[in-house]
């Protein structure tokens, strides 16, 4: 697994539960060491041991753990980057919706060696849709069920999300868009800034 994906459980964890709760994951974890290197590769088995030690820490099924992370890569201050990255896709949420069949391009062409699950949203109706997230990445759909949250939460809008489960190979994420402008939203200006 990336050390970009394995870095950002890291920040989450010592953002959310405090450097000594990481500490403890790591020794708990045998990984010999206490902090991930943000271009390595590392085996999916050190990453899957971290959140079964984590799991077990704070008392939390790993699929809402990871829900939480997806959340914190959009809302958190020092996350700026990738939410930008995200409210590219579009000045709404429904356009957000519709830039994430593109997402794992985009990701690569800033970090070519990462390889993101392709998605593909499918729209049901004027308010319904699916996302599906192909496999290849354990717990990806967790974490986009957190990201489609928080950039909810971003544009303004109102939403129901569900994780479906499994339908032939993807896994499935339903959206209701209940409003599209529930509230204000956070503030995002697409041209740069002068200081």
């Amino acid at each position: 697994m990336h050390g970009l994906i394995n870095r950002a459980i890291q920040s989450f964890v010592r953002a959310t539960y405090g450097r000594s709760c990481w500490l403890r994951v790591t020794e708990a974890a045998e990984l010999g060491f206490v902090e991930f290197e943000a271009m390595l590769i590392y085996d999916d088995d050190v990453s899957i041991r971290v959140m079964d030690v984590l799991s077990a820490e704070i008392g939390r099924p790993k699929a809402e753990i990871l829900e939480d992370v997806g959340t914190y890569l959009v809302s958190h201050p020092n996350m700026e980057g990738l939410r930008r990255l995200l409210r590219f896709g579009g000045g709404t949420y429904v356009e957000f919706l519709h830039s994430l069949d593109d997402l794992s391009d985009r990701v690569r062409l800033a970090v070519s060696d990462l390889a993101l699950p392709a998605l593909e949203l499918r729209e049901l109706s004027m308010t319904g849709y699916q996302l599906l997230c192909d496999p290849g990445l354990p717990g990806y759909s967790s974490v986009m069920v957190g990201v489609l949250r928080a950039m909810a939460d971003d544009y303004g809008a109102l939403v129901i999300l569900s994780h479906d489960g499994q339908h032939e190979t993807a896994e499935v994420i339903t959206v209701t868009l209940v409003e599209s402008a529930f509230s204000e939203g956070r503030h995002f200006d697409l041209g740069a800034r002068a200081e």
